[in-house]
This record gives structure tokens, C-alpha cells and sequence, in this order.
């Protein structure tokens, strides 16, 4: 019931008012008009965008995790607590806790752990039941000659095209700042550079400059993949 001040003695008639205004703005006559509190409780959590994404492991999913606190008639819960916790996979998520929003919703970037393929993390708001978000982590399979085996030119001199090769999944998706090394391993000559991370397509490029005359033949490696091997022929 709603506290009666000194200024405002009502009647016992006037205390069914006084019990209704709970529920809204009503007027007790002699009185001002008593304002009720409309206090919503969280009902469910909701996954609005992001879940069962893939994305590369160690990197940022590209759909932020949007979450909405709802109360039992489905409308949004201003100034709810929500928390997100890390539960498979290592990453992490950005905040792991803050308050809902005017509609109820609250917002966080996850990025995921560097080697897991299985990831998640759960949601939960006082009073409602958890919500498990997951995703998958890609990780690098295979390298890609993209460009510069076979090629020819004088010995000492650079090959006209860069060698270039492309870091994926399983899916074939590019992966980003993975380590390349290149190598020669045959006929002299360099790799420059000889360390590449590769860019937003997945890829690294180096320049070869060519050691004898004959045959050349350098590597291409990316932690545990299998390498690529490539040739070259210098001329006199």
C-alpha cells in the first residue's frame, strides 16, 4: 500500500482507492492524485542476434551477441543486469556485464578462444533461467598456392611474379594474421621477406630471388599444415 502523508488523512472508503491507485494513477477525493509504481520483472532472456556463428579462433565474431531481458507480457526490461560467462572454448567477451537498455537489450563483442573448434558462453539475469550461446572456431588447414611456381629467370635475379599463397579452413574461409615462413631449400638465392602474416583475404606474399643456374626450390610452411614446395629455374 502506498504510504499516506500527513497532508492527505483519507476516509476507510478511501482506502480501496488508495489500494487501486497500485495499479495506476488514481485521484482519492480531498487529495492529490497518487501516483502507482509499475515495476516490471524479468520474465526470459532472448538471444536477438549472434548466435551459432563461425568465425576464426582468436578473432572477433563479426555479429556482435544481442541479448533482450523481456517481462511476462513480451515487452523489454529497462536497467536489468546481464551477465556473460566464458564456458567452452577460452575467449572472451566484451563486457561481461552491463545493463539492459530503454528496449531492454544489452550488446557485447565475443572473441573466441585461440584453438577451440566448440566455443560458448552463457547469459544470465537474475531471476530467469540461463541462456547457452555457441559457436564455431575455425581453424587454419591448409596452405594455397595462389600464384609463382615454375617460373624462370637469371640466376641472381628476382622472379617476375611474387610467390603468393593463401592460409584456410576447412571451409575454405581465409585466415588472418597467421604466420607464413618461406624458405629455400635448394640452389641458393633468398626469400624476402622470409616471416609474412597473412592479410584480410588469408594471404602472404614474398619475393624470390633466384641462387644458380638450374633448378631452385624453396618451401612454403604454416605451423603444424602440411608444407608447400616450390620450384624455380635460373638461366645463365
Amino acid at each position: 500500500m502506498l504510504p499516506v502523508t500527513s497532508r492527505c488523512r483519507p476516509s476507510v472508503a478511501h482506502l480501496g482507492l488508495v489500494a487501486a491507485a497500485l495499479a495506476g494513477t488514481i485521484s482519492v477525493p480531498g487529495c492529490k492524485a497518487i501516483t502507482g509504481a509499475s515495476s516490471k520483472a524479468p520474465a526470459s532472456l532472448v538471444v536477438v542476434e549472434g548466435a551459432s556463428q563461425s568465425g576464426q579462433v582468436g578473432r572477433d565474431l563479426a555479429t556482435p551477441i544481442v541479448l533482450r531481458v523481456l517481462d511476462s507480457a513480451g515487452d523489454g526490461v529497462h536497467g536489468v543486469t546481464v551477465t556473460l560467462a566464458v564456458s567452452a572454448g577460452g575467449g572472451i567477451v566484451t563486457p561481461s556485464s552491463d545493463t539492459t537498455d530503454a528496449s531492454g537489450q544489452f550488446t557485447a563483442k565475443w572473441t573466441l578462444g585461440p584453438t577451440a573448434v566448440a566455443q560458448q558462453i552463457m547469459a544470465a539475469t537474475p531471476g530467469v533461467l540461463s541462456v547457452p550461446i555457441n559457436a564455431t572456431g575455425l581453424l587454419p588447414t591448409q596452405i594455397v598456392l595462389v600464384q609463382g611456381d615454375n617460373q624462370t629467370a637469371k640466376s641472381g635475379s628476382a622472379l617476375s611474379n611474387s610467390i603468393i599463397v593463401r592460409v584456410v579452413s576447412g571451409a575454405n574461409i581465409p585466415m588472418q594474421g597467421v604466420t607464413v615462413g618461406f624458405q629455400v631449400t635448394a640452389g641458393g638465392g633468398g626469400m624476402s621477406p622470409a616471416t609474412v602474416l597473412t592479410n584480410a583475404l588469408g594471404e602472404a606474399s614474398t619475393k624470390w630471388t633466384l641462387g644458380s643456374v638450374g633448378a631452385n626450390a624453396a618451401s612454403v610452411t604454416s605451423g603444424s599444415l602440411t608444407a608447400i614446395t616450390l620450384s624455380a629455374t635460373g638461366t645463365p
